[in-house]
C-alpha cells in the first residue's frame, strides 16, 4: 500500500513544469509555493542582506545552470533584483503581477496561485542589449503614461508581456531590453484595451 501511495505522489510530482534554472525568491513562504507549483531548484535570499553564503550559491548556479530572479512586485523586491543583477547580468527574470500576488494589503509570491507562478515562470525573459524600438508614443497608444488608469493598464500588459509592474519608465525601459517584439505589444494591447481599434502604423 505504501509502494502504491508513493508511486502515485510521484506521478504527481513528475506532472510540475520542469524549470531548468535556479529560481531565486526572497523567502521561505515563496519558495514553497514556487515548489508547490513547479519542479525546481530555489535559493532563498532572506531578504535584502544576502549573506557571503548564499552569494557563492547564487554564483554557483550562474555559472551552472543559470539563474532565475523571481522576487516580490514591490520595492523591495525590486532592490533585491536589481541588487542581484547587477553582479550577475546574464540572468534571467520573472515578473508577477501585484495583482496576483495580493492578498489584502499583502503583496508576495507566496499569495499567488500555483498557476501564476507557473505562467510567470514560463515568461521569464533576459536583459540584452537591444536597439530602442518602443518610444513614449507606444506608451500613449494604450494610454500606459499620463492617465489615472495608466499605472492599472501597466500592471495588465505586464503582466501579459510577462515584464511585471512598474512605472511608465521602467516599462518603456523593459520593453526594450527585454527584446519584445512590437506586434506582440500591440496584439496584446489591442486585446486588453481596445478591442483590436488601435494598430501599430509604423
Amino acid at each position: 500500500m505504501k509502494s502504491f501511495m508513493y508511486l502515485k505522489k510521484a506521478k504527481k510530482q513528475r506532472m510540475k513544469p520542469r524549470i531548468d534554472k535556479i529560481v531565486i525568491v526572497e523567502g521561505r513562504d515563496d519558495e514553497n509555493a514556487v515548489k508547490a507549483a513547479v519542479d525546481a531548484e530555489v535559493i532563498v535570499t532572506s531578504g535584502f542582506s544576502i549573506n557571503i553564503n548564499t552569494w557563492e550559491l547564487i554564483e554557483k548556479a550562474c555559472k551552472g545552470p543559470g539563474i532565475l530572479i523571481f522576487t516580490d512586485p514591490d520595492y523591495a523586491g525590486e532592490s533585491i533584483r536589481k541588487r542581484i543583477a547587477e553582479r550577475f547580468p546574464n540572468c534571467s527574470h520573472a515578473y508577477l503581477s501585484k495583482e496576483d500576488a495580493r492578498k489584502g494589503s499583502d503583496i508576495g509570491i507566496e499569495n499567488a496561485t500555483a498557476e501564476s507562478i507557473i505562467t510567470a515562470l514560463k515568461k521569464s525573459v533576459v536583459i540584452s542589449k537591444h536597439e530602442s524600438i518602443f518610444t513614449t508614443e507606444d506608451l500613449l497608444r494604450f494610454d500606459l503614461m499620463g492617465s489615472p488608469m495608466s499605472a492599472a493598464k501597466r500592471d495588465k500588459l505586464g503582466r501579459a508581456l510577462g515584464i511585471g509592474s512598474c512605472n511608465a519608465k521602467t516599462f518603456l525601459a523593459r520593453l526594450n531590453s527585454f527584446g519584445i517584439p512590437r506586434e506582440e505589444f500591440y496584439r496584446n494591447g489591442q486585446a486588453l484595451f481596445t478591442g483590436g481599434g488601435t494598430r501599430d502604423n509604423k
